[in-house]
């Protein structure tokens, strides 16, 4: 591997050896394409650096040389050591090349470690120090300007390495190297701070407090102030004669509403578990549970509330963790002194919002648990702090009942004189999702808006409820790496939730990861598949601040596409019942999706419609896909000539099934005309199976006879499992229309047994009830009988597969064929018509409609509590005898 290095003379390194690059030339050019951190660097500017004010005639050329000998030096010339792009020479460097990384990454280790280890990192990453930064550049702005971000870094890194050496009780080492640190820059009073601290716990309080005094002298004469808070701080402390009572944590004075249950579970896991993290999204209310906790405590010592919303350094955490106990030792004594004070006390420490500290308060918590057996911790936080042995307490948004008697009772306040409308305060509760922060803001609102202005108002939710929900939302959004916040800004088009595959990426699992454990998004792992949603607040935010909005909703409905090909695919083979769950569940994105590309992409939006036709027509979603259907055929006229059949035969199938009959089948004839069959065989033979389907209530055999041959004939050719069932069904129906019906019988066996080998589970019960049909027109009990059994196994397939116009036409024609058989079906056909009418099934449009008796229906009044679909399928089951069926899975 190629080293770089400039924290000092510039040196570079191939393997374990030194590269000789040449003189003071070679090494500018070297230097000038580190500083650049992989960035192009002009000619121009590399000229600049190389020879300041006194250029070559050519220096464009004379770059170009020096280009060149650089690259034989570091690797024989190979070209990509030093790549030339249109906007100048780049050094290919690997991450971690140059002495400026290895630093801050060795820097980024030793933070993350205590005692001796976090002591011996800060000295390794100390080492890489040999000089100046940028050694071998001139002083220009943009070089002076690295050079200082350097030195500012370096400064502070040597303050750390003292701070691990007092936290791991080498306070002599400690005060060695502040006293050299003070002399070579004694306007830096966090040194004379780590100083004061150093000799106190040597034991030196007098030579500590005249420390501070001599720190207080030098900042008065050079500077002519007061040095700042935290040194003033730290001398008031050390010279106090004994610290003082540590306060107990308040109650606060407004209500506590809605999180009884949360505060009882809370109490338990204090009381048996030594270190406890209540974690939540922004504003759920943590602090005021935890506040809430606290103020029922009876402790004779304790609990000691540390708040750290505030503090934004990690070398001041010890501090404040130390100040809340009122030890005089704070700012970077992180273990011994707060474990002394805390040693034999059987209380609780409680760290209040440790999100944006959390693998600092990970450590100290760690460590302080380890030297203080009696104690425990309690922490909050919108993210686990990930220690072994830590227990969470999930809090998420306010059920309904609860958010809104919050709000209610927050309004209340506010308004005394206030009548609450019980319907507006529960809509209103709804849309601000349950967040506690959030209905506090809108019961403030209340004093200048209605309740039902806020609601209307909440499409721009943080106008309405001002600046402080959104700065909460930012809060969170900010911890995160650029590459996960970019990924949570771009899940914004997502309706009612997404997969985990709608997150780009190659880390995308570690993003998902992420997110869910800052609580910006909610897994919801109870179904077959994890499904993750973001709070509307939370949507609304990444909405308002995503960078490139058109190409967040372009990347959704290209998910949506992808989506679709696949499930739909799926919806004619064996794992039909799980497709037909998952774009049920996708339903909210299939919408928005089509609704984006009748605007966007109109042909995309015209071929997602024809894909859908299966599922609104299984599913009952008739007229929804009848309208999208009709809006993407007008947005999209010069749309491919496959995608435009598809869609005029779906329209035409939608129609059908809710009603038109009249020239349904004429207008999939002419669909199916415009595609070519030899270039497209299966969709072909789909559009001229959906034309048979359509000549059957026509009253047309022939024809129906004609499209469905001609389908199973594609079938056949292509190997379509699906089509041949389907067709081949529909061969049967056509001869069944004929009167052919041992014929019929014979095809409609076939059609199931086709559908049983290929695993297609729709098909194979729609075969079994349009049999049952034809086997109820022949009449007699023993075909009555086998009617039953065939619709017994049809309404088991229809439920596993999900498709409830199908179940309820099921129970339709056993209610019938029971009644065939002289059974008593007075419940049942009240049950089965409220199902009809509830489905909005028109019985002579489906897709098996078989005959139903004149005047079924009439004078049928329901009797006592409506029966759901499943328990309208047991009660027929129970009717048909055929009890012992293998449960719907």
């Amino acid at each position: 591997m190629r080293t770089f290095a400039v924290l000092g003379p510039t040196e570079a390194s191939l393997g374990d050896g030194p590269v000789d690059i040449g003189g003071p030339l070679p090494r500018r050019l070297l230097a000038a394409l580190v500083v650049a951190e992989r960035r192009p660097v002009p000619d121009d500017r590399l000229a600049e650096l190389i020879w300041a004010d006194s250029p070559p005639a050519e220096p464009g050329t004379a770059v170009q040389v020096y280009v060149s000998r650089l690259r034989r030096a570091l690797a024989d010339g190979d070209r990509s050591v030093i790549s030339r792009a249109p906007a100048g020479y780049r050094l290919a460097a690997e991450p971690g090349a140059t002495d400026v990384e290895r630093f801050a990454a060795r820097v980024a280790t030793a933070r993350a470690l205590t005692g001796a280890a976090a002591v011996t990192a800060f000295e390794e990453a100390l080492a890489l120090w040999r000089g100046e930064p940028y050694q071998d550049l001139p002083d220009d702005v943009d070089v002076a300007a690295a050079r200082a971000r350097l030195r500012e870094f370096h400064e502070t890194v040597q303050e750390e390495h003292v701070t691990a050496r007092l936290a791991a009780g080498d306070e002599v080492g400690a005060i060695a190297a502040l006293e050299g640190l003070v002399r070579a820059a004694p306007l830096r009073e966090r040194r004379w701070e780590l100083l004061a601290i150093a000799l106190y716990r040597a034991g030196r309080h007098a030579e500590a407090v005249a420390a501070l005094g001599r720190a207080r002298e030098l900042i008065a004469a050079e500077l002519g102030v007061d040095p700042g808070p935290e040194l003033s701080r730290l001398e008031r402390e050390l010279a106090a004669p004994a610290p003082r009572p540590v306060a107990r944590p308040t109650r606060p004075l407004s209500s506590f509403v809605g999180r009884d249950a949360d505060l009882a579970l809370l109490s338990e896991l204090v009381a048996t578990r030594r270190l406890v993290t209540v974690v939540g999204t922004l504003g759920m209310g943590k602090t005021r549970l935890v506040n809430e906790y606290a103020a029922t405590r009876t402790d004779h010592d304790g609990p000691w509330l540390v708040r750290l919303a505030d503090v934004t350094d990690p070398a001041a955490l010890p501090s404040a963790i130390a100040g809340a106990l009122r030890l005089a030792e704070r700012a970077g004594e992180p273990f011994e002194p707060v474990a002394a004070a805390l040693r034999g006390r059987h209380g609780l420490l409680i760290l209040d919002n440790c999100e944006h500290l959390v693998r600092h308060v990970a450590a100290f918590t760690r460590e302080l648990l380890g030297r203080v057996p009696d104690l425990r911790v309690l922490a909050t936080s919108r993210v686990p702090l990930g220690v072994d042995g830590e227990h969470l307490l999930p809090l998420g948004p306010l059920s309904t009942v609860d958010a809104a008697a919050l709000l209610a009772d927050r309004i209340g306040a506010v308004r005394p004189q206030w009548t609450p409308d019980a319907g507006e305060v529960r809509s209103l509760a709804d849309a601000l999702d349950g967040i506690p922060l959030a209905i506090e803001l809108a019961a403030a609102r209340t004093r200048v808006l209605g309740v039902h202005e806020i609601t209307a108002g909440l499409d721009d939710r943080f106008e309405v409820l001002g600046s402080a929900l959104e700065a909460a939302v930012a809060w969170s959004v900010g911890l995160l790496t650029p590459a996960v916040r970019a990924a949570l800004l771009r899940l914004w088009p997502f309706e009612g939730g997404f997969p985990r595959s709608a997150v780009e990426g190659p880390d995308a699992l570690d993003a998902i990861t992420t997110l869910v454990e800052h609580s910006l998004v909610v897994a919801e792992t109870d179904g077959p598949q994890t499904r993750y949603r973001m709070l509307e607040t939370i949507r609304a935010y990444c909405r308002k601040n995503d960078p490139a909005p058109a190409a967040s909703r372009a990347a959704h409905a290209a998910w949506v596409h992808a989506f679709l090909a696949e499930s739909v695919a799926a919806l004619r083979g064996r794992h039909a019942a799980a497709a037909i769950r998952a774009i049920t569940r996708e339903l909210p994105n299939i919408r928005a999706a089509i609704g984006h590309d009748l605007d966007a992409a109109p042909t995309a939006a015209l071929r997602s419609a024809g894909l859908m036709l299966w599922h609104w027509a299984r599913s009952g979603l008739l007229a929804e896909g009848r309208r999208l259907l009709d809006a993407a055929l007008r947005a999209a006229p010069d749309a491919p000539t496959g995608d435009i059949a598809l869609a005029r035969a779906a329209r035409a199938v939608l129609g059908y099934a809710d009603g038109e009959v009249a020239g349904a089948h004429a207008r999939i004839n002419a669909a199916a005309r415009l595609v070519d069959p030899a270039a497209e065989p299966v969709l072909y033979g789909e559009l001229r199976f959906y034309e048979a389907l359509a000549h059957l209530p026509a009253g047309d055999p022939e024809s129906a006879l004609a499209a469905a041959t001609e389908a199973h004939r594609h079938g056949r050719a292509t190997g379509a499992g699906w089509l041949i069932a389907q067709s081949t069904l529909m061969w049967g129906s056509a001869l069944a229309l004929a009167g052919r019906t041992d014929e019929a019988a014979a095809k409609m066996r076939e059609a199931n047994r086709v559908a049983l080998d290929h695993g297609i589970g729709w098909s194979a019960a729609i075969s079994e009830l349009m049999l049952a049909q034809l086997l109820l027109d022949v009449g007699g009990p023993a075909a009555a009988d086998e009617a039953i059994g065939l619709l017994c196994r049809a309404v088991a397939g229809f439920r596993a597969e999900e498709d409830i116009v199908q179940a309820v036409l099921v129970l339709h024609n056993g209610v019938i064929a029971l009644a065939a058989t002289g059974a008593p079906v007075a419940e049942l056909r009240a049950a089965v018509h409220r199902q009809v009418v509830r489905h909005g099934l028109v019985l002579e449009q489906t897709y098996a409609w078989g005959r139903t008796p004149e005047g079924w229906y009439e004078g049928v009044e329901p009797t006592g509590e409506p029966l759901s679909l499943d328990d309208t399928v047991a009660l027929f089951l129970e009717h048909s005898g055929h009890r012992n069926l293998p449960p719907v899975p």
